[in-house]
């Protein structure tokens, strides 16, 4: 019986195996080709530009979890709901671009690292921050 480390599951405090990121990698380039041809007949697809910064797959890569983004941010609901509506569509083109032995579930989220990132620029620029990361440096 071989012994499996933490990495062979991706799961544990290493993270994605490399095989999963290779997999999410796979995903993430089919996905922005489906969407950049616009091989998608949806009129709210076809009206955004829309980014996909990442796709983190399942460690049995049964799953694959899409982060979008459409430019400017907006209309992001509008855009993941006509993500769901062509969800079959979309997985049996991604399948087709890929090898893989399945082809995996996806799930669509937005992507809101950059809003979060904007909030702690924020927060940086406020008055007290300034002071105390001030008060920090001249001790």
């Amino acid at each position: 019986m071989s012994k499996k480390n933490h990495r062979d599951t991706g799961s544990g405090p290493a993270g994605p195996s490399q095989r999963a990121l290779r997999a999410g990698e796979l995903v993430r380039h089919a996905l922005a080709e489906i969407l950049s041809r616009g091989d998608i007949h949806d009129p709210v697809l076809t009206g955004h530009l829309i980014t996909i910064p990442e796709v983190r797959m399942s460690p049995d890569l049964r799953q694959a979890t899409a982060y979008v983004m459409p430019l400017g941010g907006k209309d992001t609901e509008a855009v993941l709901e006509a993500l769901e509506r062509n969800k079959k569509f979309i997985r049996t083109e991604v399948a087709h671009r890929i090898n893989l032995k399945f082809a995996p579930e996806i799930r669509f989220r937005f992507d809101d690292r950059f809003d979060e990132a904007e909030r702690i620029e924020k927060l940086l620029r406020t008055p007290a921050v300034k002071r105390d990361l001030k008060q920090d440096r001249d001790e």
